[in-house]
């Protein structure tokens, strides 16, 4: 991925206070990537999507670009992908793909942003254990090695919920992220050990993962590669 003992004390507080403002901002709104609220009679909230019937979860809507800074694909209803998400539907009712990119868009610049500071508290949040493992690792080693990491996404050109998959009540969701970013390490002595200070067009590919049995509405992420 951050005297008098109570200093310290309300320090962390707002730090810690911060942190989840932040988290909720971007994960906490219902774009696929929290459960919609229910209300006190059990029924879902009226704002959250709901299925066109009780017994079958809504049709998929046709492949398509949403307008906006970032293009948002998601897949053909009768793919495998669009199959997958058919059924994690069925699961979870207020599972919306459109709105599901938006949050994934604002975790994938989190995470860029996270790893590069090595913010740990905010990767330990959004990421798995074994996931979180590897990127701490390599902030250990930059640490340990003296060396700068600066990471910046200057823009999200196309997401596209490539891959689905539920086993059991746990739901994969793999995301094409086509960006724009600055990349550039630099040593103790500020010379240049990986990347440079133009922008490059990037493709990653991130798999985010959740059990929809839960409460808790964080997907986190579970598997990444470069295209």
């Amino acid at each position: 991925m951050s005297g008098g003992f109570p200093v310290d004390l309300i320090l962390f507080a707002m730090i810690a206070a911060f942190l989840v403002l932040r988290l909720r901002s971007v994960l906490g709104r219902r774009t696929g990537f929290e459960r919609p609220r229910r209300e006190g009679n059990g029924a879902y909230d009226p704002q959250a999507p709901r299925p066109a019937s009780a017994d079958l979860p809504p049709e998929l809507p046709a492949p398509q670009a949403q307008a906006g800074a970032a293009r948002r694909v998601v897949p053909d209803p009768r793919s495998p992908a669009g199959q997958a998400i058919q059924r994690i539907r069925g699961v979870d009712q207020g599972f919306d793909p459109h709105g599901f990119l938006a949050g994934a868009e604002g975790a994938f610049r989190m995470i860029v942003d996270a790893f590069a500071k090595g913010d740990r508290q905010t990767l330990r949040a959004l990421l798995s254990d074994d996931t979180y493992a590897g990127f701490e690792g390599e902030i250990t080693r930059r640490e340990q090695a003296g060396e700068t990491q600066l990471s910046e996404v200057r823009a999200v050109q196309e997401m596209a919920l490539d891959a689905a998959d539920l086993r059991g009540t746990v739901a994969d969701v793999t995301v094409r992220f086509v960006s724009d970013q600055v990349n550039l390490t630099t040593a103790k002595d500020g010379s240049v050990v990986a990347g440079a200070e133009a922008v490059t067009e990037l493709t990653d590919i991130w798999t985010f993962q959740r059990d929809l049995r839960t409460e808790d509405p964080t997907w986190r992420l579970v598997a990444t590669r470069s295209a």
